[in-house]
């Protein structure tokens, strides 16, 4: 076999073998950026709704962690809770729209679950669920009704 025949079925062994290998270590390197980029947001969010609990500390009088409606507020308190609930749901709506998918992996449904649960916390509140029709006004339509089913089957549990 001469040099130049030595060369060329080398040449095919690194094009049958090599770009195939090249291929899947692409891929696998794709989608553990992916993987990365997803954890990183989620971590992001987390974050965010952890800055957000501690707003809500920052107001004993309106009781935002009991699951009974908050007592007569005044108007001042009434105010401030709106503005806390509003926050809320800003930040309910970005984790939908940043992690919710109809058909999302075992990773994925696992971090959404915890969202789900914190939404699924709050629509116990009778006064969330109250003021959740004027929460929704301009936010995203699938989100309204996705937050918005949560409330109606929490409503029915409690």
């Amino acid at each position: 076999m001469s040099l130049i025949e030595a060369f060329e079925l080398t040449s095919y062994i690194v094009t049958a073998i090599g770009l195939p290998v090249a291929i899947a270590v692409f891929l696998y390197e794709q989608r553990k950026e992916r993987n990365n980029e997803e954890e990183e947001v989620y971590q992001l969010l987390s974050d965010n709704y952890q800055d957000f609990l501690k707003v809500a500390l920052e107001h004993p009088d309106l009781r935002l962690f009991s699951a009974l409606k908050s007592p007569e507020l005044s108007a001042e308190q009434r105010e401030v809770q709106l503005i806390i609930f509003r926050m809320l749901i800003s930040l309910l709506e970005r984790a939908y729209i940043l992690l919710y998918e109809p058909n999302m992996s075992a990773r994925q449904a696992r971090r959404w679950a915890s969202w789900e649960d914190y939404m699924r916390e709050w629509c116990r509140r009778e006064d969330f669920r109250d003021l959740l029709p004027t929460l929704l006004e301009g936010e995203d339509q699938e989100f309204g009704a996705y937050i918005s089913a949560l409330a109606r089957r929490e409503s029915d549990r409690t």
